[in-house]
């Protein structure tokens, strides 16, 4: 039985949507009691968890300062989302996947239960009641069992090995890395993967490729050093010609679906720029292409480091037609000025067409919500809702 058969066969009886709804209501309520005590929460479920099971210790780095409230967060996040089992269930199938990369066994999922439940229980004290223990365990148990369901069902490789053959700086906090895998990774333009470099050893970072599978295993990545980026900073000053990545199995679902017949447009922000040119890779390949519109936007010129190779792909394309939007203009670059969500929506509703929006979350939030005021159906906007670095 695949994960999406297991959610689907298990929700109707275990809860009804309303009762799936009720137990959001309950976690989220809960953990607004806890949340401005992650730190310290992070550190008691780390705890339980390396005490009662040992070995999982062996999967992490050896520095936690990073990790200690990234896997806390991504928990929390997946079991307030039980309810919104079309967004959840193609996710936990891949989270699941993905964590075989790890070494990652189906009795280390009743351990990780076990150590969040005894956190959240520790630091809640009296709000601990007997209904939100149900809730968290309930939601916790779904999916963890989607998860481990999915992985057990991977026949797939857990990850591949690629090795660094160009590291190119175009900007001071700026990278465009090129990788030769040992064999074609079977993802989709749009996708994202997750790599480990030799530089930060068991620190996962996830980075979308900027072109369509190849069948010679070439992926070029846009990495942009981020504050705190222990991974991002270190592949911008310090990966080298010759590395050695590990590359985990793709996740994400956005993509671009042959059969609407609809124009498209597209929006991209900073390094959102590269799923967005893998996507256009893509177009190029097919037989049939809708006429499709970009806005790439940055707070500068500066920041839309990849429009040279996107108008150049225009001009060959005439299907295909890219607007520059900068925040901060002297007049001079011919950009439209303004926020990507200004822009796009002083152009219009876009309700005939099919969306795809890429960037930072701030930017893809922005910019989704101005569309649904402007009138863009929601049905017609594809993004990645998860994000995790």
């Amino acid at each position: 039985m695949t994960a999406e058969q297991l959610l689907t066969a298990d929700l109707p009886q275990a809860q009804s949507q309303s009762d799936a709804s009720r137990t959001v209501e309950i976690i989220r309520a809960s953990w607004a009691g806890v949340e401005d005590r992650t730190d310290e929460l992070g550190r008691f479920f780390y705890a339980t968890l390396f005490h009662s099971a040992p070995e999982t210790r062996d999967l992490f780095p050896v520095n936690m300062e990073v990790q200690r409230s990234r896997l806390l967060r991504a928990l929390v996040h997946v079991v307030q989302m039980v309810d919104q089992p079309d967004e959840l269930v193609p996710f936990l199938q891949q989270l699941g996947r993905d964590h075989r990369k790890f070494g990652v066994l189906t009795e280390h999922y009743d351990a990780v239960g076990n150590a969040l439940l005894s956190a959240v229980r520790a630091f809640a004290g009296d709000d601990w009641t007997p209904e939100v223990a149900e809730a968290w365990t309930s939601a916790y148990a779904l999916s963890a069992q989607a998860m481990s369901t999915a992985a057990e069902a991977e026949r797939g490789p857990a990850s591949w090995m690629g090795r660094v053959v160009d590291h190119r700086r175009v900007g001071w906090d700026l990278a465009v890395i090129t990788i030769q895998t040992s064999e074609p990774i079977p993802y989709r333009a749009g996708q994202y993967l997750s790599i480990e470099t030799p530089q930060r050893p068991r620190l996962w970072r996830y980075l979308s490729p900027a072109n369509a599978p190849r069948q010679d295993g070439i992926l070029e990545f846009h990495v942009r050093a981020v504050t705190n980026g222990w991974v991002s900073r270190a592949i911008v000053a310090h990966a080298r010609v010759g590395d050695t990545w590990r590359i985990g199995p793709p996740m994400g679902r956005m993509g671009v679906d042959e059969e609407t017949g609809r124009d498209l447009l597209m929006v991209a922000g900073g390094t959102g720029m590269a799923p967005i040119k893998a996507l256009l890779d893509d177009l190029t390949q097919r037989r049939q292409k809708p006429r499709t519109q970009v806005f790439v936007g940055g707070r500068t010129w500066d920041d839309l480091y990849d429009f040279g190779a996107l108008r150049k792909l225009s001009y060959s394309n005439p299907w295909l037609d890219v607007v520059p939007v900068v925040e901060k203009d002297d007049g001079a670059s011919g950009a439209e000025r303004g926020t990507l969500a200004d822009v796009v929506t002083r152009y219009g509703a876009w309700a005939d067409h099919d969306v795809v929006v890429c960037g930072s979350p701030a930017m893809i939030r922005a910019t989704v919500s101005r569309m649904l005021v402007a009138g863009t159906p929601l049905d017609r906007i594809r993004y990645d809702p998860f994000t995790m670095d």
